[in-house]
């Protein structure tokens, strides 16, 4: 008798039942539509990412790696809630190419309405290049540093941040010209984000998962008078007839 994960992975047949339909497996190389199509058909607790053109299928994450992307979410959603015009999204299938849609941790976008670059789909999917996007990389640091690294970079985020667990640091890249170049903190050791000022981060903070001192140190980027004006050009970019870019 097949067990239950067996199961789940059990092929299924095509809508007409004439032939099956070939799911995901590990280091499929794909077109976007084909493993979209793909992954749609997979049970819901399978995650699956194609990466320049390669299916990628994470295994279990850790203890650590869900305590970092829940304080990296926590600290994203704080500032979100502070300004009006973006939006977080967490591990949310994002369509960037015609050989890339990767789940990133996290992402942080400017709404399309305010004057972002991201787009929804019909069926409610993100597509394009989101200005911010957050991975916690552990097992994952050989594919998040690398080929979705470049994934990301020809898409267009604009800046791409990686807490790299076994190496404990934060790295930090900034999207020139379309190349991602590597930004240390600050001489205070604080990260500042040139896309969405006043989002500070305390890497050291991240890495202990000291979301008090986190928090601490985002809460005086806030109070800055660059996010005061970045939140007021969000809101001059508002259609007048949008309700809201909040």
């Amino acid at each position: 008798m097949l067990n239950l994960l067996q199961q789940s992975r059990r092929r299924r047949p095509a809508a007409d039942d004439r032939e099956p339909v070939a799911l995901l497996e590990p280091g499929d190389h794909l077109d976007q539509p084909t493993f979209h199509a793909r992954y749609e058909l997979m049970p819901e607790d399978v995650k699956a990412e194609l990466i320049g053109g390669v299916v990628y299928m994470p295994a279990a994450l850790r203890r650590p790696h869900g305590r970092s992307s829940g304080l990296l979410i926590h600290w994203l959603r704080a500032y979100e809630d502070d300004t009006p015009g973006v939006e977080l999204y967490d591990n949310t299938t994002t369509i960037m190419g015609e050989d890339s849609e990767p789940q990133p941790d996290a992402c942080l976008i400017i709404q399309p309405e305010c004057g972002g670059q991201m787009r929804v789909t019909e069926d409610d999917y993100l597509q394009g290049g989101p200005e911010l996007v957050g991975e916690v990389a552990s097992s994952t640091e050989a594919y998040d540093l690398h080929s979705k690294k470049r994934d990301y970079e020809r898409a267009g985020v604009r800046e791409y941040f990686v807490v790299a667990l076994r190496q404990q640091i934060v790295f930090r890249f900034v999207n020139r010209d379309g190349r991602f170049e590597e930004h240390p903190p600050d001489a205070d050791g604080i990260i500042r984000s040139e896309v969405f000022p006043g989002l500070w981060l305390d890497p050291a903070a991240m890495i202990a998962l000291n979301g008090r001192r986190a928090l601490e140190v985002l809460r005086q980027g806030l109070a800055t008078p660059e996010h005061a004006a970045f939140a007021a050009q969000l809101a001059a970019r508002r259609p007048a007839d949008s309700p809201s870019c909040g």
